[in-house]
């Protein structure tokens, strides 16, 4: 495997990724993953991919008493903060390190779908094959919670938060070996497995996005002929502009 497949080590900042985060974006980011939180009490099943060091599903685990969450990681270091900050709710957690991109989530069915600051993580073609693998373990009642970094059409999108993402970007392929350097058009994505954006909050002069999906009414639960193509194939296909 070639080293730009290689997903990125998060290993070392683990520890300190919450400080980092306070001290860079205060409780901005927090604040942007739990925007949904309140419509999450009845979900029973969840995949929670990419939480870093797991504070938003011990929080959903506090909030969901009735809840089990499979957790997918590719750090063993990350994924072990995940279960010190779980504590005693742990047996509510099946932690699977595995990189995102390749994991297969078996029979497994799911009611909710958590990426928090994850899918900025991939490209446009990798957030695609990951929603058609992931389409076939939903339900009509499955929800896609989202929290992402967003450029705004104006001028703070080119003056401040394009800058700002792209400093980001340099300082995670530092960190961390990230070789992605620019936001995946997600929308595009999960419009393609089926999905439609609900509801949407912005924070921060629309820098940070909190995004509610669903999924599309009368979709079956098995991926279209469309969805099991190739990813650059699944890249020519996608014709929904970002809202």
């Amino acid at each position: 495997m070639s080293q730009s497949n290689l997903p990125p080590n998060f290993d070392r900042i683990a520890r300190i990724y919450r400080w980092m985060e306070s001290a860079t974006f205060g409780r901005s980011l927090w604040n942007c993953r739990c925007r949904f939180l309140d419509e999450l009490r009845d979900c029973r099943s969840a995949l929670v991919l990419g939480d870093g060091d797991g504070r938003f599903t011990a929080r959903l685990l506090k909030a969901n008493p009735n809840v089990q969450v499979d957790a997918v990681d590719a750090s063993k270091a990350m994924l072990r903060e995940l279960r010190r900050n779980a504590g005693v709710l742990n047996d509510r957690v099946r932690m699977h390190q595995a990189d995102a991109r390749r994991w297969q989530p078996g029979n497994s069915h799911y009611d909710l779908i958590v990426s928090h600051f994850f899918l900025d993580c991939l490209t446009t073609d990798e957030v695609a094959a990951l929603a058609a693998r992931l389409r076939p373990c939903t339900s009509t009642q499955t929800k896609w919670v989202v929290s992402e970094f967003a450029i705004p059409k104006n001028w703070f999108g080119r003056l401040v938060a394009w800058p700002l993402v792209k400093v980001l970007y340099l300082s995670f392929n530092v960190l961390t070996g990230l070789h992605v350097g620019r936001l995946p058009r997600h929308h595009d994505a999960l419009s393609s497995a089926g999905f439609i954006l609900d509801q949407k909050s912005t924070s921060l002069g629309g820098l940070l996005v909190s995004e509610f999906w669903v999924l599309r009414a009368g979709m079956r639960r098995r991926p279209s002929r469309k969805a099991k193509i190739g990813e650059s194939r699944l890249a020519k296909l996608f014709h929904v502009e970002q809202l």
